[in-house]
């Protein structure tokens, strides 16, 4: 879509170490970025108590400009999309 043209969005991934779904997540991600440029930054939920708490057993949990897109399994179809959509403004 021309309006998401130059804008570069972030992703956001809590996870966790060892943890097979959140290794499974990280790769969606990463193969949809090869085709797409954005930002992606993980977070480890062991890092932080009140990460734990609101994450804990959901994760891994994608976050799309600030807006929680997935939990526990990232679809890839619905990730292209919400991808092509244009960033919210403000």
């Amino acid at each position: 879509m021309a309006a998401s043209l130059g804008a570069v969005q972030r992703v956001v991934l809590y996870s966790r170490p060892g943890c097979h779904l959140c290794d499974v997540a990280r790769e969606v991600l990463t193969a949809e970025r090869a085709m797409r440029p954005f930002e992606l930054v993980e977070i480890d939920v062991e890092s932080d108590d009140a990460l734990e708490r609101e994450y804990g057993i959901r994760v891994p949990v994608v976050e799309i400009d600030g807006e929680e897109a997935f939990e526990i399994e990232v679809d890839r179809a619905g990730l292209r999309d919400l991808l092509a959509e244009p960033p919210a403004s403000g």
